[in-house]
């Protein structure tokens, strides 16, 4: 598995030049944001760690959702990857938290489609909120490549907004 290292370089110098940290709490993605993250470049000084909640009874208990109402498609909805992303930043001190939930194959609880939603939190606001929708056929492993890497690319010009 490999992730463009062009990008995984400019991530890396746009996040040590300004002085920036970042944590990930992922679902759909499986860990595959954790694993590009931990390749950049100096990625120790920016990148802080992360969570994979693969499960409801895991989210619930990582977003300690005693006050969130259940949502629909078992919490697989852009609030919950918005909530994702700003606990994900408060729970490890980061200025940017990413999140990523939803569906890499066609399931019950997705209506029988493939989609994923992502949030990037920056200093404990939602900057940027997505759904990113697939053919209904995808195989599970090629959406999860996909939402990958079109987060890394969102993420990529999250910073260019903030370094202009």
């Amino acid at each position: 598995m490999k992730f463009q290292q062009d990008l995984l370089d400019y991530i890396s110098t746009s996040l040590v030049t300004i002085g920036e940290t970042v944590s990930i709490a992922e679902s759909v993605t499986s860990g595959l944001l954790q694993l590009a993250f931990s390749q950049m470049p100096n990625s120790s000084l920016f990148y802080k760690g992360g969570i994979t909640t693969f499960t409801l009874p895991e989210k619930r208990r990582f977003l300690d959702s005693n006050c969130i109402e259940e949502q629909e498609n078992d919490f697989e909805t852009q609030r919950m990857a918005d909530i994702m992303a700003v606990k994900v930043a408060s729970s490890f001190g980061t200025d940017w938290g990413i999140s990523s939930t939803g569906y890499a194959k066609s399931a019950r609880n997705s209506g029988f489609h493939v989609f994923s939603f992502c949030s990037f939190s920056y200093k404990g606001e939602i900057i940027l909120s997505k759904r990113i929708d697939l053919d209904d056929k995808s195989k599970a492993l090629d959406a999860q490549l996909y939402y990958t890497e079109f987060i890394l690319g969102c993420f990529k010009g999250a910073l260019n907004q903030i370094l202009i």
